[in-house]
């Protein structure tokens, strides 16, 4: 009964830090397939995209996992605001 119960509260603790990481590689994966279309942003802002995942990669790769979800965000929401024109 113990057993069952340990095994719970580390499947709950280890569930969030699985789930930030996925949405790092999932973001990750986001903005290389914005940098894919290309065509549709502009040069400034492409530069900044790559940038930023280069940094989050390292981030990722240094285990930061809540600087890699940061700088993804913050890259996805400038391509978010360029398509809406601001």
């Amino acid at each position: 009964m113990k057993r069952s119960v340990l095994f719970a509260l580390v499947g709950l603790v280890a569930t969030p830090l699985f789930a930030a990481d996925d949405l790092c590689t999932i973001n990750l994966q986001k903005l290389s397939d914005y940098k894919a279309t290309a065509s549709t942003l502009g040069q400034p802002l492409l530069g900044q995209i790559h940038n930023a995942r280069v940094e989050a990669q390292k981030a990722q790769a240094a285990g930061d996992t809540q600087k890699c979800i940061s700088l993804t965000n913050k890259a996805l929401q400038d391509v978010v605001n360029s398509q809406k024109g601001k």
